[in-house]
């Protein structure tokens, strides 16, 4: 489609017989844009000198404008050295015409013009530093490069940085770049001979962009982002530049590399050298001290400007000033800091799409976010027009009548109506952008302390630093007014004491408090329950990221989504201890989400006790195919068919708790092949047994983010005299022939949680038949009491408020409901369906099973609550009014004391019905 069928809109000539003077100009233009050339010259000299002096390109371009730049751009790529300076010149002059008619017209949106800037940007800086370089190799200066090296410059890539970066260059915009070569690409006795070189040829590159002749200049260039200008060379060796920022790199070059991309030279070294800068760009963990470091950063270049002060349109820059473009940068960037190390969705250049993600991933308000990107283009706009008047690098709006007067024709207005519009414009922006970071109210009140404990407060390690001693003077009165409006103020009090003498520092946390006071309550919340649960806390303080998360309060997502979650992240992650630590950080918050809502009422124990269960399959699911991958690197691929890892226990059945350990078993499929073929190959006994160790390792170990979870391996075919790996074949013979009947009871809760989908489908049908096979009642039963007796000789409960051991209390119900299981031959896990099975075959009455059914759910409530709080037996005197609390909601009794005459009152009826449904123990000789 040709250019004047798109026009949309035009300026008017401010000076009458300039924009005359464009009939002359471009005699060949008619109608619509015959009108537009009228008014772009005149309103701006600068536009009127380059209709002067490229009208006969332009009047092939406008027929097609789009296929014109891509001609131009070829035609560029095959121009001789020689004259490239000139023909780059001449093509900056025509993309500087087109672009213009194209904004100025309506032809194109905003990213479309920035975008065809940029790419110019893009040619012409590779063309420059290709032909630099390559001069420089044709001399012999750059050791061991060919001229087939010249188009990835020897080694050398330019990183677009800025707006040019994100495709974004405004009309007269410089090009902020950093020059970086790959050292590796050279004998250590070469490094500084080639180091010379590229100096060199990134000088005269930036040279022949950036001088002004007769012809004009192309772009201005500034190389001053690189690493300390002040004392470094204009290009510097990759590992330099990495170590600088890994000990030195400061916020605003963190927000500086999340717009930077490869442009120019060796593209495939640029890509390399930006992900190994991901960890100082994104951080882990959710980095709200990169507000404060933002806010200050606008607050020093504002008095560094002489821009503070109330909004005043005569000279107001719409780039520095407030409301202007650089705060909704700063808003963009600075979100994108404080959340794209957890969310990679985060990790865009531009900043449209930065917002746009941003809203659509929940991070900031749809609306908020949606008003900044309409002001943001606007503003831009208002840019372009102020650059367009003379091809100069300003962003400062007019300080005469008469400017404004040529503003506002130049945007096809009126100069009252422009005013109105752009001083609403940046109010908008600035309350939005205020409001983030730097909120308005006044100082809080500081309320009484208790000197005793909080003059200590200072000595603590996460208290150390000046940073955080100013943030949490904010915080102070806030959190003690909190505190004293807990049910116990005094118990409140010490028990955030505890959590803040265990923080082993506060900057991070306490800027995460200070930008969501909603976290203070819930961190009141928990440390007023569990003094326990507050010192993990203070240990893993970075669970509070997930709280701000935006998925924190959705719906639980089920085991197959949070695996999918899982296997993504440790996707994004090369080396195997960091997949390892990151399955360990996201493990701890989703855990922490799980008790945050059985703390706050939002699931009950049964839920809860199924998530859990849900994320340790999900961390087995996602981390087997990296601890086998891991493996392989050394030993081959799984020989045969693969093997598959059997939850048992609790975790079979889905039902786990806070601090729950994972029982499990491991099986294997050789398929008679009889060792790996991996560099160090093994037999395949071997081969799996230590493929399972590997896996206890990765779950187990101590790491720099903890361990994921304990694993009990106690119930593999002949117990802790067996393999730690089990063979099918085996697996099957052994339950066949010489498994007792508690193993039996044990595997009507197996269930298959990670491995080949193949091998997992044969695993469960054995295991169907097994159960499945027909059996005496009368011996099943007198197994079952023979065991019972064995478990209360040797694992004696604590009485009282112990849910778990003990007669009528939770082992002893699910012994018999694995019974009923086992004798159904339908092999159901969950223990209601054992008890109903049991009740369907006639030995245990119906009325006895719900009554055992209820015991077991008030122990289970007991027992996912406790487990919660604290690591032990429940003592009542030392829950604290908060734990209690929690206990008596959670079981549905109305205190301590009424919850521990009933558990006494279910238990004992339990342990009865139990008695009188089983045969009594033999006693053995």
């Amino acid at each position: 489609m040709d250019f004047a069928s798109r026009l949309t809109r035009s300026p008017r000539p401010f000076d009458p017989d300039a924009g005359a003077e464009a009939a002359i100009l471009a005699p060949w233009a008619s109608g619509a844009l015959a009108e537009v050339l009228a008014g772009t010259a005149g309103c701006s000299p600068y536009l009127k000198g380059l209709l002067g002096r490229e009208g006969a390109w332009l009047q092939g371009a406008v027929d097609a404008p789009e296929a014109a730049l891509a001609a131009l751009c070829d035609a560029l790529r095959e121009t001789a050295p020689d004259i490239l300076p000139t023909a780059l010149r001449q093509a900056k002059r025509r993309v500087a015409l087109l672009t213009a008619l194209a904004d100025l017209g309506g032809v194109w949106a905003l990213e479309q013009v920035t975008g065809a800037l940029t790419d110019l940007a893009d040619l012409a800086t590779h063309l420059a530093l290709r032909a630099c370089v390559s001069a420089e190799i044709k001399r012999n200066k750059l050791p061991g490069a060919t001229e087939d090296d010249a188009e990835t410059a020897g080694g050398m890539v330019a990183f677009a940085m800025g707006k040019m970066g994100a495709g974004e260059l405004n009309y007269s915009s410089d090009i902020d770049l950093i020059c970086l070569f790959d050292e590796t690409r050279f004998d250590p006795e070469d490094f500084l001979e080639a180091r010379a070189s590229f100096v060199r040829a990134t000088r005269k590159a930036a040279a022949m962009l950036n001088d002004v002749t007769a012809e004009g200049y192309v772009f201005r260039t500034d190389l001053r982002l690189r690493p300390d200008p002040a004392v470094t060379p204009v290009c510097i060796a990759m590992e330099a530049a990495e170590r600088y920022y890994e000990s030195l790199g400061r916020t605003w070059e963190r927000a500086a590399w999340i717009k930077a991309r490869p442009c120019a030279g060796d593209i495939a070294a640029g890509n390399r050298f930006q992900q190994s800068l991901r960890p100082f760009v994104w951080r882990k963990h959710l980095d709200f001290a990169a507000i404060e470091d933002a806010h200050n950063m606008r607050l020093a270049i504002r008095e560094h400007k002489g821009l503070g002060g109330p909004i005043t349109l005569a000279d107001h820059n719409m780039k520095l000033g407030r409301g202007g473009i650089r705060e909704i940068e700063f808003f963009t960037q600075t979100r994108q800091l404080i959340s794209g190390g957890r969310d990679p969705d985060l990790r865009v250049r531009g900043t449209v799409p930065g917002l746009t993600v941003l809203a659509a991933k929940g991070w900031v308000p749809q609306d908020a976010a949606q008003v900044l990107i309409d002001r943001y283009r606007q503003h831009r706009e208002v840019e372009h027009r102020v650059q367009m008047f003379n091809d100069s690098q300003t962003h400062t709006l007019p300080r005469s009548a008469e400017g404004f007067e040529r503003l506002a024709a130049f945007m096809g207005t009126e100069a009252e109506s422009l005013k109105a519009t752009l001083r609403a414009r940046l109010e908008e922006v600035h309350a939005v952008t205020e409001s983030f970071f730097a909120p308005d109210g006044p100082d809080p009140i500081e309320p009484a302390e208790d000197d005793a404990v909080t003059a200590r407060w200072l000595s603590y390690p996460a208290l150390r630093s000046e940073r955080a001693v100013a943030i949490f003077k904010r915080l102070k009165p806030d959190i003690l007014s909190r505190l004293r409006a807990a049910a116990k103020p005094e118990e409140a009090l010490l028990a955030f004491d505890g959590f803040l003498e265990g923080l082993p520092a506060g900057v991070q946390l306490f800027s995460l408090f200070d930008a969501n006071p909603h976290l203070i309550d819930l961190l009141v919340d928990i440390v007023s329950t569990s003094p326990d649960l507050a010192r993990y806390l203070a240990r893993n303080a970075a669970v509070f990221d997930a709280v701000i998360g935006g998925d924190f309060f959705r719906p639980w997502p089920g085991a197959a989504a949070l695996q999918a979650e899982l296997a993504a992240a440790l996707g994004r992650e090369a080396d195997y201890e960091r997949k390892l630590d990151t399955a360990r950080r996201w493990a701890k918050e989703w855990h922490f989400r799980i008790g945050v809502h059985l703390l706050r009422g939002l699931v009950g124990p049964e839920d809860a006790g199924r998530e859990y269960a849900d994320l340790a399959q999900a961390c087995l699911a996602a981390l087997w195919p990296e601890v086998q991958a891991q493996f392989a690197l050394k030993h081959g691929d799984c020989p045969g068919r693969g093997a598959v890892v059997l939850g048992m226990g609790s975790l079979g059945a889905a039902r786990l708790h806070a601090r729950s350990d994972l029982d499990v078993i491991v099986i294997y499929d050789p398929a008679g092949i009889d060792a790996s073929d991996g560099r160090r190959p093994l037999p395949a006994r071997t081969y799996y047994a230590r493929l399972t160790q590997a896996l206890v390792t990765a779950m187990s170990a101590p790491m720099a983010e903890g361990r994921l979870y304990e694993i009990d391996m106690r119930l593999r075919p002949s117990g802790t005299q067996g393999p730690v790996a089990t063979s099918l074949e085996s697996f099957r013979n052994y339950q066949r022939s010489e498994a007792w009947v508690w193993e039996h009871l044990a595997l009507t809760r197996a269930r298959v949680l990670a491995g080949p989908a193949a091998l997992a489908a044969d695993v469960e049908v054995f295991r169907t038949e097994v159960l499945r096979a027909p059996r005496d009642t009368a011996h099943v039963l007198q197994e079952v009491s023979q065991m019972r007796a064995r478990l209360a000789a040797s694992k004696a409960g604590h009485g009282g408020l112990d849910p778990k051991l003990g007669p009528g209390r939770m082992m002893d119900i699910e012994l018999v409901a694995q019974a009923g299981a086992l004798l159904s031959g339908l092999a159901p896990r969950a223990v209601r369906d054992g008890l109903s099975a049991a009740a369907d075959q006639g030995w245990l009455a119906a009325e006895a099973a719900q009554r055992l059914q209820d015991t077991y759910d008030l122990c289970w409530a007991l027992q996912i609550g406790s487990r919660l709080i604290r690591d032990g037996a429940v003592e009542p005197d030392a829950l604290g009014a908060g734990g209690a609390a929690f206990l008596t909601r959670l079981t549905g009794t109305q205190d301590m004391p009424g919850l521990q005459d009933r558990l006494t009152r279910c238990t004992m009826d339990s342990a009865a019905l139990i008695k009188a449904t089983l045969p009594p123990p033999e006693e053995k000789p």
